[in-house]
């Protein structure tokens, strides 16, 4: 390493330790995804320590967020009562975490939960004197749907020792983060840990640019996430049916859970099956044509820490109707980029999704251009850049939340003035600009990949023909040869005869 770099530009070894991560489709797993992927573009060695997805475990190199990095993935088994998640062994997951630490001396770790793989790698990193970091991405509450049964009487009790024990597990790190202010206020009452830092998950908002105005004809209303029950998407289904069957409204409904088919059997009970189509899950590159295609974007949750699926469709440039809790409102600035609904009350929500699907074009530009303003405060490399610096250790007495926790993120925007309204419009284009130039280099790989698997098949069908005609020509070689022995040996024994 040249003596010439400076402490920043010193390129780092992480460890990055996750109880969920892809091809679990997730915020937690997403978030580690694409923190990995920004690292690695930045030119840091990245190793994720995870739960093998399937019966393979062991160490592989795997590609993630279009960056290949090194994935330590632990033998698992799954979760009965979900339909994805796994988990690890925890009795013999501790010397394992040693081993790959000492075998590392990574710069720094970064767990992604307390719960199995945090509570280890956090314990293994701490014994071997490497610096740490903790980001909360889990309620405890939202943890009871896929524990065995508790009664109600004893919910209560079980997760305050739930946030007694998140807390024990994240104080042993250097610094403790998590995706919003409220979150952090929440997470330092309830688990009784201090200074915790509002860090935004963050987005590269090019990859969700487009020049499509939002558009109410057809009305159309998208929810992307998990479909279990913390989402609260029968409260979307039961809020669309509210509204009049002649606006013509369609839902899409993409991802998969455990509710899918309750959800399902519900729209047709509420007589809108014909409006809502549930899609599953859907690739990265037909991700961002989904939210170009809505009018609005449905977030009825009532457990987000952030919410990375809204705020892709702040930079798809789309209005938001989403539940009044957790850390919603500080994505879905109401009345400015989107509405806020009371949670659990449908009529409120239907009046709220109705007020964006009914509304003229120039309101649905002014919501529109204000969800592409907010969403630059959570720039991923603004993100990255923060994280890069806790890893170092280099600044501790300085260290910056982003962008989003300043004061004038949350002053009310009503219409953009002429200068914001420019920059919008500037960034928007630019973005658009980086996504098409990002397809054109995709489907140029994608071309030359198809050609050369073309040359490839080819070159073998050539060899194939060749080798063919070759086994041909030894086969009457051999056949003559044949012939002739036989002859010879015929000619001999009429020979001995005589």
């Amino acid at each position: 390493m040249s003596a010439d770099l400076t402490a920043d530009e010193r390129k780092l070894r992480i460890v990055i330790g996750c109880d969920t991560f892809p091809p679990d489709i997730n915020g937690a797993a997403r978030f580690a995804e694409r923190l990995a992927g920004g690292l690695a573009r930045h030119g840091h060695d990245v190793h994720i320590i995870a739960p093998a997805f399937n019966k393979n475990y062991g160490t592989f190199i795997e590609t993630h967020d279009g960056s290949p990095m090194t994935v330590h993935r632990i033998k698992s088994y799954k979760v009965l009562q979900h339909e994805t998640l796994r988990y690890v062994w925890p009795f013999t997951l501790k010397r394992k975490t040693d081993r790959i630490l000492e075998t590392l001396k990574p710069d720094a770790v970064h767990i992604q939960s307390h719960l199995v793989m945090g509570r280890f790698l956090s314990l293994s990193a701490k014994q071997q004197g490497i610096r740490l970091l903790a980001t909360n991405h889990i309620m405890p509450e939202n943890l009871i749907k896929y524990s065995v049964v508790i009664p109600s009487w004893l919910e209560k009790p079980v997760m305050k020792l739930a946030w007694k024990d998140a807390g024990r597990i994240l104080k042993r790190a250097n610094f403790i983060t998590t995706p919003t202010r409220r979150a952090a206020n929440l997470l330092e009452d309830a688990a009784g840990v201090s200074n915790v830092l509002a860090i935004s998950c963050g987005i590269d908002a090019s990859r969700f640019a487009n020049a499509t105005p939002t558009s109410n004809t057809p009305p159309r209303v998208l929810f992307l996430g998990r479909l279990d029950y913390e989402k609260h998407i029968h409260n979307l289904l039961k809020a669309v049916a509210k509204l009049p069957r002649e606006l013509g409204v369609q839902v899409e409904i993409v991802g998969n859970g455990g509710e899918r088919d309750t959800l399902k059997a519900l729209a047709q009970e509420l007589g809108i099956a014909a409006q809502v189509e549930f899609r599953g899950h859907i690739s990265e590159e037909e991700l961002p044509k989904a939210y170009e295609r809505a009018t609005v974007f449905a977030m009825p949750s009532i457990a987000e820490l952030q919410s990375i699926a809204t705020m892709e469709a702040m930079a798809s440039g789309r209005p938001v109707v989403a539940a009044n809790a957790m850390a919603l409102p500080h994505l879905v600035h109401n009345g400015d980029n989107g509405y806020l609904f009371e949670p659990d009350d449908v009529d409120d929500f239907a009046d709220k999704l109705s007020r964006v699907l009914t509304a003229d074009q120039a309101e649905l530009d002014r919501l529109s251009e204000n969800s592409l303003h907010l969403i630059q405060a959570h720039d991923i490399e603004r993100t990255l850049k923060i994280f890069e610096d806790l890893y170092r250790g280099e600044h501790d007495d300085q260290v910056e939340e982003s962008d989003d926790n300043k004061p004038e993120y949350s002053v009310p925007i009503g219409l953009l003035p002429p200068v914001l309204h420019d920059r919008v419009i500037a960034v928007r284009e630019r973005a658009q600009q980086l996504r098409e130039r990002l397809e054109v280099a995709t489907e140029d790989v994608r071309e030359r990949f198809e050609d050369a698997t073309e040359d490839v098949r080819e070159r073998i069908e050539e060899v194939r023909d060749e080798v063919v005609e070759r086994a041909k020509a030894v086969d009457e070689k051999v056949r003559k040869s044949v012939k002739r022995v036989a002859q010879k040996a015929t000619e001999v024994l009429k020979g001995d005869d005589d």
